[in-house]
């Protein structure tokens, strides 16, 4: 393969080097483009620009593959936890027993939130929607650890990172319970890392905690399939935010606001809304089938396919499994869940679907999920972000410690060219 490219543009001839990665994805480095031609490129949503050279994640839509650190997402939603997968992100090996327990424990020393959260927490009516919520009380973090993180120190860096990842699942609990009036709950630390966060969310008052293996199970691969997933919106948001050098707390926060979005961690949201649309319109599977293979007819299928993974989405085949196993260990009796099953069945089984490539994916089986376990439905983006933690976390640590620049895309003007300025009276 050659080792350069080249462009001609207005009758000159312009060389530029290729960067090739080590699964042989190859890039044209650009860099010196407008400083060369005065030239950019337009490319609207960088569908094709690379903005980073990374080595957390990996993803190969037309294969259907996700690799984490080198390790695939079967074997570790199999054979690991979320914490250690949590670890694997963003110091970038599997921890050993003894780097484990540290930090399980150093989380667990940092776990306390600061009383006057609850002021902030408060002051939010129970409608807020709970993305809105847990993106300002995260925000507000920084005024608890005013700091900002010494990134040329390791334990600095350790400290600050140890910090978010034993916080911010008590955001999210508090998040949950604030919508459903319960009293806030600050967990138990004789608990693992995911049962911990389950119990925080739905340890009844006046009840005794007990836990159940099939849901934390099912909640720790849930976690883990949504850990990191490359350059994503929500992702690239915390990347160029943190590299104008912001801390890691307020670049999550932009990372959170940017995943409320129903295009990016939405999905979820939007599959449920639409079997309870579907539910109350009769919930004839049948005929939403049709409509959905309905050129002329504007509904939308929600959590089938894939913008990225062209073939199937491999999150989709472990967490199917993962969602049979709740709903029968549970023995739910919910029409909903009864219409998501159907939609499965018929798209698994139809030529159309099957043609196409049309498989359901990750959101679909994530929201059975949740609402079986009686998460609400505008919660599921928040579980999205808990999940996702770590995954922000590495790219953030990874921009910092590279000295990466700060981001500060170009345009096209296309606006009017110069006008002369008119006074008030003569316009």
């Amino acid at each position: 393969m050659a080792d350069s490219a080249f462009l001609e543009l207005n009758g000159e001839r312009y060389e530029f080097p290729l960067v090739t990665g080590t699964e042989n994805e190859v890039g044209i480095d650009i860099k010196a483009l407008r400083a060369l031609t005065g030239a950019v490129t337009i490319d609207p949503g960088y569908k094709n620009t690379g903005s980073c050279e990374s080595a957390i994640t990996y993803l190969d839509g037309e294969q259907g593959i996700l690799r984490y650190r080198g390790y695939s997402i079967e074997d570790l939603a199999e054979k690991a936890d979320f914490l250690e997968v949590a670890y694997l992100l963003i110091f970038g090996e599997l921890p050993n027993e003894e780097e484990l327990a540290k930090f399980h424990q150093d989380i667990k020393d940092e776990s306390h939130v600061d009383e006057e959260m609850k002021k902030i927490l408060d002051g939010f009516p129970k409608s807020a929607h709970p993305m809105g919520v847990l993106s300002s009380l995260t925000s507000a973090l920084v005024a608890f650890n005013p700091t900002s993180v010494d990134v040329s120190s390791e334990s600095a860096m350790y400290n600050s990172i140890v910090r978010i990842m034993a916080k911010f699942p008590v955001l999210v609990a508090w998040t949950l319970r604030k919508k459903s009036g319960s009293p806030l709950d600050y967990g138990d630390d004789s608990l693992g890392y995911v049962e911990n966060i389950h119990k925080m969310m739905f340890k009844r008052p006046n009840q005794e905690y007990k836990k159940n293996p099939v849901v934390i199970d099912a909640l720790d691969k849930l976690l883990i399939l949504h850990a990191d997933h490359e350059q994503n919106c929500s992702t690239s948001t915390v990347r160029i935010v943190g590299s104008s050098h912001a801390g890691l707390f307020a670049s999550l926060s932009a990372g959170i606001s940017a995943l409320w979005g129903p295009l990016h961690g939405g999905a979820n949201q939007a599959v449920l809304e639409m079997l309870e649309a579907i539910q109350e319109d009769g919930g004839d599977t049948k005929k939403y089938m049709a409509k959905a293979k309905d050129k002329e007819d504007p509904f939308r299928l929600m959590g089938f396919g894939h913008r990225v993974y062209k073939n199937f989405d491999p999150r989709a085949r472990i967490i199917k499994k993962a969602a049979d196993e709740v709903l029968g260990d549970l023995g739910i009796d919910d029409p909903i869940l009864d219409i998501a099953k159907g939609l499965e069945q018929e798209a698994l089984e139809d030529d159309y679907f099957v043609k196409r490539k049309l498989y359901p994916n990750v959101d679909f089986y994530s929201g059975i999920i949740y609402r079986a376990l009686g998460i609400p439905t505008d919660m599921f983006t928040v579980m999205f972000a808990l999940g996702r933690l770590p995954g922000w976390i590495a790219q953030w640590r990874e921009m910092r410690l590279k000295g990466e620049p700060i981001g500060r895309p170009r345009q096209i003007y296309t606006g009017e060219n110069y006008r002369e300025f008119k006074d008030l009276q003569s316009r």
